[in-house]
């Protein structure tokens, strides 16, 4: 069976639309507004509208603060005393003159005793003496002797000086050589020491005599009074006594 090839058929056109377009719409409402305009221009009136006659407007007008209802605003009507409250009556007084202080009289001067000018005082020097006072007003100086401290001439003590391998040995006693009283110069006094390993001095010999016996003597008895610290070893030195004498009193 043979079956024909259908064809194909064309859809007929959109009727076309009912109602305005929008063209037409705004080309209607650009017409009303034109039409509008020249109807108000055409029939509004140019005639200056006259004002009306106001009548019967409150006025306005300031107060006299005399009127009595003014016053009757006063807050402190009630409170303080007032010259139209009630109790009035009391407060209205008798209206006084003030006095006139305008001197009219003629000025007359007392008379005067030109004998008695000065009387009073004459009385009162007379009766009345005061210890006289001499004014000093250049007292004699005060005489202020300087405050001077006088050092001493000569030292008070003799010097002494280590030397040899314990010079370098810390001294744990130290010693004060006095000054002797001689009235001549004495030679200084030099002492051997031999020190053990506790630092005890156990022999001191006299290398050089100073001349004055009581001079070797003091230097070795100080020589013996020394502690040294305590070393590995026995060790020598020597100690140097330079005496200081003081002058003794004349015979």
């Amino acid at each position: 069976m043979n079956v024909e090839a259908a064809e194909p058929h064309s859809l007929p056109n959109p009727p076309p639309a009912a109602g305005w377009s929008w063209k037409k719409i705004y080309f209607v409402i650009l017409i009303a507004f034109a039409a509008h305009l020249a109807f108000v221009f055409l029939l509004g009136t140019k005639k200056i509208v006259p004002l009306r006659a106001v009548n019967n407007v409150p006025v306005f007008r300031l107060a006299n603060p005399a009127d009595e209802f003014i016053a009757l605003t006063d807050p402190t009507l009630f409170v303080l005393p007032h010259r139209n409250d009630f109790a009035a009556i009391w407060l209205r007084t008798s209206a006084n003159a003030s006095p006139s202080f305008q001197w009219k009289e003629a000025p007359s001067f007392l008379p005067i005793n030109t004998a008695s000018l000065g009387a009073t005082f004459t009385a009162f020097m007379q009766t009345n003496f005061f210890a006289a006072a001499q004014l000093n007003f250049k007292p004699e100086p005060q005489l202020i002797p300087p405050q001077t401290s006088v050092p001493a001439v000569l030292p008070q003590n003799s010097a002494w000086q280590i030397v040899g391998e314990i010079a370098g040995r810390k001294i744990l006693s130290a010693i004060s050589a006095p000054a002797l009283a001689v009235n001549d110069v004495i030679a200084p006094s030099r002492v051997q020491l031999l020190v053990d390993k506790n630092g005890d001095v156990v022999s001191v010999v006299l290398l050089e005599t100073s001349g004055y016996d009581p001079a070797d003597q003091t230097a070795l008895a100080l020589a013996r009074s020394l502690r040294f610290v305590p070393a590995e070893k026995l060790m020598f030195g020597e100690i140097l006594f330079n005496w200081q004498t003081v002058p003794t009193s004349a015979p």
